[in-house]
């Protein structure tokens, strides 16, 4: 057994433009989720809009069946109600078990913790069609602190400052969606420092806090996607009522924040309708 099995972490990815299923193959995968799940699927009308929720949920299901052997048919996942996705079963090996999931462009993953929260976000670098790109990125100045927005706009060229731009968004998404707090949420509040993308540190308020850890990675030359690794108590109290465990001892959460991110696993459909088998 591989420390992933052992510690219920993953890291999945899927590319669906490698996905191109005939409209009885796209019901077929839907078929697979129960009834509740479909309606989020199929009221989008674009092929890719209907394909990401669809991988989303099968990714959701399938790591569940996997980490936690739960048939399919038995997995009841719900959602708080700033819309984090959440596992209602309870488990015996991890109690703490929490998972989330992200979707932009060409890419839909997951991940997922048994003891720490986990937060993953992708962007998609998508270059502004009617404006420049300082233009475009003036209209989230407010989200940005005087440090972020000194450090992108000293990028260098404008693809490099789009590029600056996305890595502390995709951050700070990361970070909201693991403690699962709504879009209410000050992202102002947040302030990421870095030493070449590398050694990323968080300060909340004006203070930082070492109880949380962040990992950039490039996907290809258009995506990217950050994880975020942090205490239980910091989730948004909707969200701190899903998990089981909120005394955490310091030394396990440190050992468990520096065990290093190696990337993600690339899955296809294929492979997930499969794993419900």
């Amino acid at each position: 057994m591989t420390e992933e099995e052992e510690t219920g972490a993953r890291r999945w990815l899927v590319d669906i433009t490698r996905w191109r299923p005939s409209p009885s193959q796209f019901d077929a995968a839907v078929a697979l989720l129960p009834p509740h799940e479909r309606p989020a699927i199929v009221r989008f009308v674009k092929d890719d809009d209907r394909k990401r929720a669809l991988v989303s949920r099968l990714l959701q299901y399938s790591l569940v069946h996997q980490v936690l052997g739960i048939p399919f048919h038995q997995i009841t996942i719900s959602r708080t109600a700033e819309g984090k996705p959440y596992l209602q079963n309870e488990s015996s090996t991890f109690r703490n078990f929490n998972f989330n999931t992200s979707h932009q462009g060409s890419y839909v993953g997951i991940a997922s913790e048994p003891f720490c929260l986990v937060g993953l976000d992708i962007v998609s670098i998508s270059k502004p069609q009617r404006e420049a790109v300082t233009d475009f990125i003036n209209n989230f100045s407010s989200y940005l602190t005087d440090h972020e927005w000194n450090c992108i706009v000293r990028a260098g060229s404008p693809n490099e400052v789009l590029t600056e731009f996305y890595r502390y968004w995709c951050l700070k998404e990361a970070y909201v969606k693991a403690i699962g707090a709504g879009v209410g949420f000050g992202l102002h509040r947040l302030e990421f420092r870095h030493v070449d993308w590398t050694d990323i540190s968080i300060c909340i308020d004006g203070q930082e806090s070492k109880r949380w850890k962040f990992w950039l990675f490039k996907l290809d030359e258009m995506h990217l996607a950050s994880i975020a690794k942090g205490h239980p108590e910091d989730a948004a109290n909707s969200y701190k009522k899903t998990l089981s465990n909120m005394v955490v001892e310091e030394e396990q959460l440190h050992a468990t924040l520096e065990i290093s991110e190696e990337g993600f696993t690339l899955q296809t459909v294929e492979q997930l309708t499969r794993l419900q088998d």
